[in-house]
């Protein structure tokens, strides 16, 4: 079992890549991980990498708790560096967050948030320094147009299933889910391809010729099983 020093150390060398260099472990150990369509929703909205704190949003009639109350324990639940997931199942046309619930999620030192659907109060987040990740922008209130499924409970992001604790990693290329239980796989090939790809640039700089330089380290099958660089 993975122990807390351990996810801490693990978590800081994350930060270290992108999620690009994730995606790509997640492919060579067939993890799917890679929701898509959601990204930043500010200017240079920073990254953000943290153990999944989650809460469930449904239609009206589906759930009776007040999704403004659901969020604020959702966020209260959540411990210091976690990033709030929301699902919200993609909606387009409800909020998803807010200022408020923003501020709350800073206050108590949560790391972000990323949510499968939209938001509004983007500015306030901006003045938060706050990351916020979703599926775009809204203008109105959540207050009575959707209701609370529960928190600190599975959920799915564009269609990537989230445990409470798996990780959660966005920055400008998108959002990438890592289970808890495979951060260490993961974290392996994606410092490998990252190493393998900067060692391409490098070479190209040099004055190697670019399709040699690519050929040399088997670039097209760096995500296939039983690849040896």
């Amino acid at each position: 079992m993975t122990s807390e020093a351990d996810r801490r150390r693990m978590i800081a060398e994350y930060r270290m890549l992108s999620t690009a260099n994730v995606s790509d472990g997640l492919d060579r150990l067939g993890i799917q991980g890679c929701p898509h369509g959601i990204g930043p929703l500010w200017d240079a909205c920073p990254k953000i990498v943290g153990p999944a704190a989650t809460l469930k949003l449904v239609p009206v009639g589906e759930a009776t708790e007040s999704p403004v109350l659901g969020t604020l324990e959702a966020i209260k639940l959540g411990k210091p560096g976690d990033v709030l997931v929301i699902d919200q199942a993609g909606r387009m046309d409800v909020n998803s967050y807010g200022g408020v619930a923003g501020f709350t999620t800073r206050h108590l030192g949560l790391a972000g948030c990323v949510m499968d659907g939209v938001t509004r109060d983007i500015d306030e987040f901006k003045q938060l320094n706050l990351p916020v990740f979703g599926k775009g922008f809204i203008q109105q209130s959540i207050r009575n147009r959707c209701a609370c499924a529960g928190y600190a409970i599975p959920v799915q992001l564009g269609g990537v299933t989230v445990h409470p604790g798996d990780l959660i990693m966005a920055d400008e290329n998108g959002v990438c889910v890592v289970p808890q239980g495979r951060m260490a796989e993961v974290l392996e090939f994606a410092r490998l391809f990252k190493a393998i790809e900067d060692s391409v640039i490098e070479a190209v700089r040099g004055g190697t010729d670019p399709v040699v330089a690519h050929e040399r380290v088997r670039y097209d099958m760096m995500t296939a099983a039983g690849y040896k660089p």
